[in-house]
């Protein structure tokens, strides 16, 4: 096989997954990516290593992306030659999301500086280092996308998604009544046609 599709888990996802996305593709190698990385900075050099290698051994080289796989994978590969980028809710504003668990949290901007890091009662801890990074390291994405969105999205709003879509020439499908985390049989069967039907 000439072409590769490296597969990216969104948070508390696995390489694993990656089986699924076999049948369709039938044509190219699937690769599931088992990262370790937690944040952006440590992603960068994990993830262009990985995708250096995989580069190396084929003609061309697409993405499936989950979540924050797809933030990290837009952080660090945005100079890589990727055939076509495929992303599935992806975090594509991650200063807001930040800042959208700060206001649930009632933590301000001054209180995380001082205290670094702060654990919330719904479970994410917010980082003073994350938030400022991420001000710092805007993503900057050019590399063919398309992106899949569920309408009950709770991390990412309608606007926000259509607001990239639009910066970055990306084409967006809307699962209506589908969430975050597309896991559910009907959603799944979404899922599989959404990218069989992109690929004809």
């Amino acid at each position: 096989m000439e072409e590769a599709v490296i597969y990216i888990h969104g948070n508390g996802g696995t390489a694993e997954e990656a089986e699924h996305y076999k049948k369709i593709f039938p044509d190219r190698n699937v690769i599931g990516f088992d990262y370790k990385a937690q944040t952006p900075w440590e992603a960068v050099d994990e993830f262009q290593q990985f995708y250096d290698d995989i580069n190396a051994l084929y003609k061309n080289v697409s993405v499936v992306a989950n979540s924050i796989g797809a933030y990290f994978c837009m952080n660090s590969l945005s100079g890589k030659s990727i055939d076509m980028a495929y992303f599935i809710s992806p975090i594509v504003n991650m200063e807001k999301l930040i800042s959208d668990m700060m206001l649930r949290a009632n933590v301000t901007k001054k209180e995380l500086q001082e205290k670094k890091t702060i654990k919330t009662d719904f479970g994410e801890t917010l980082s003073w280092e994350y938030l400022c990074y991420v001000k710092n390291h805007p993503v900057k994405w050019q590399i063919p996308t398309r992106i899949l969105y569920g309408e009950k999205d709770t991390l990412t709003s309608y606007e926000t998604i259509l607001e990239f879509a639009k910066q970055t020439g990306a084409s967006l499908m809307v699962m209506k009544e589908g969430e975050h985390w597309f896991h559910t049989k009907e959603q799944m069967q979404f899922l599989d046609d959404w990218i069989i039907q992109t690929n004809r």
